[in-house]
């Protein structure tokens, strides 16, 4: 590995562990999350925006007990406690689908749905906030796009372990597969956990702080309140390009079969893309251009996406954007999004981020789709729509040039204290 990335030789057993953790979790979510679409589906399509209402409700429940387990046990502690109630609540799901008919499968699948949504966004965050924890800003420069590498292959395996099952096993064992998976990213996260607390030399004690302190200090600090805006942005601009593609493939093709092929090529096309930058380009991207320029890509690429889509609204201008601008995400702008974190304290790392990643991204999902419908209730076509959203996107791009440039003067600040 050594060889090959820019991995000092201490540090290859941390990223190994990193890899099995992040690995397991994607695995288990995309076994999942298949079983998630089609609930979504048989529930009603027309139903959708209500789950996804019911989703940001659940974020914000689970933040409460989240923020006490973080105050009062060790880091190790808490993050098994949440991973095996998680893994538990998969199980109750198992059962349930195997014992229920009819209308309870329906409703079933709906909470399933919720569940899943709120599940993805919260153990993935866990996973970073523990490696914003561990790695310092310069290391997190090199590793976390290969670090980040390991979550889609965990996701092109998931994915495929669920495709080619589904049609001969029922969705209790794709389920307990899914269980046990989250269960090896327990004892990962617990070797990764003990690994840095060797380095440290020290016991590791609780974080401590108020149950409330991931709100109250998001609303009083500038840096994490532009943290939660560059976040609020993304997911606002990725629901309003997701409505564009949904209008523009639902003209293009009639055939729900030829609709499906199209989806998942463009998955097929990004997670290519991704795993090969990941693997060979995004250590080198961040180093070269520096946190603020790096977070700027993303915003660029939308800008220059929407403008696209508002002068040439087609299938193939869509895929294209998608396929770029979820690749840029998954292997440039989430890595560097981490770094932001590496310079945060660590009551801010663990209950600032998860509220921020979760409630705050969820918020998004909601703004954005009830942007959108109003948009074309008051009889917006797509391009109209696409040119709404540049301006969004153009102050996502300043936000996201102030909170690299400030970034980089804590990291210098950091690096210089004793």
């Amino acid at each position: 590995m050594t060889r090959f990335f820019d991995v000092r030789p201490h540090e290859v057993a941390v990223v190994a562990w990193c890899w099995l953790d992040i690995f397991c979790i994607l695995g288990s979510y995309y076994i999942m999350r298949p079983i998630r679409d089609q609930a979504g589906v048989a529930g009603g399509v027309q139903n959708l925006q209500w789950l996804f209402t019911g989703t940001l409700v659940v974020m914000l429940l689970l933040n409460i007990p989240f923020a006490y387990l973080v105050r009062r046990l060790p880091r190790h502690r808490f993050i098994a406690i949440t991973y095996h109630f998680f893994a538990g609540n998969i199980l109750l799901f198992a059962a349930l689908f195997q014992a229920a008919d009819g209308a309870q499968a329906v409703w079933v699948g709906r909470g399933f749905f919720i569940w899943v949504s709120a599940f993805n966004l919260f153990v993935i965050s866990m996973f970073w906030q523990l490696n914003v924890d561990v790695f310092s800003p310069e290391q997190g420069k090199r590793l976390f796009g290969l670090i980040a590498a390991g979550a889609t292959l965990g996701a092109i395996v998931g994915s495929a372990v669920t495709a080619s099952l589904a049609r001969h096993v029922p969705p209790m064992v794709l389920l307990l597969g899914a269980a046990a998976l989250l269960e090896v990213a327990v004892f990962s996260a617990g070797r990764l956990s003990r690994l840095a607390q060797a380095v440290a030399g020290a016991a590791e004690a609780p974080i401590g702080g108020g149950v409330l302190a991931g709100v109250t200090h998001v609303v009083r600090s500038p840096y994490l309140l532009n943290v939660g805006v560059f976040l609020l942005l993304f997911s606002i601009t990725s629901t309003f390009l997701y409505f564009q593609q949904a209008t523009i493939v639902g003209a293009a093709f009639r055939d729900r079969a030829a609709q499906t092929a199209f989806f998942a090529t463009v998955d097929l096309l990004v997670n290519v893309l991704t795993l090969i930058v990941q693997l060979f380009l995004t250590a080198r991207i961040v180093v070269l251009l520096g946190v603020a320029l790096t977070l700027g890509v993303l915003p660029a690429l939308t800008i220059v996406g929407f403008g696209a889509l508002a002068l040439l609204p087609t299938v193939m201008a869509v895929a294209a954007f998608q396929v770029v601008r979820r690749a840029a995400d998954y292997a440039v702008a989430r890595p560097a999004r981490e770094l932001l974190y590496t310079v945060a304290s660590r009551e801010d790392r663990y209950k600032a981020k998860s509220l921020i990643d979760t409630v705050v991204y969820r918020t998004g999902d909601q703004v954005g789709a009830w942007s959108a419908t109003l948009l074309r209730a008051v009889g917006l076509g797509a391009p109209q729509v696409s040119f709404a959203a540049i301006p969004l996107a153009a102050l996502w791009l300043v936000n996201a040039l102030w909170l690299g440039r400030r970034q980089e003067r804590l990291a210098e600040r950091q690096a210089g204290s004793p």
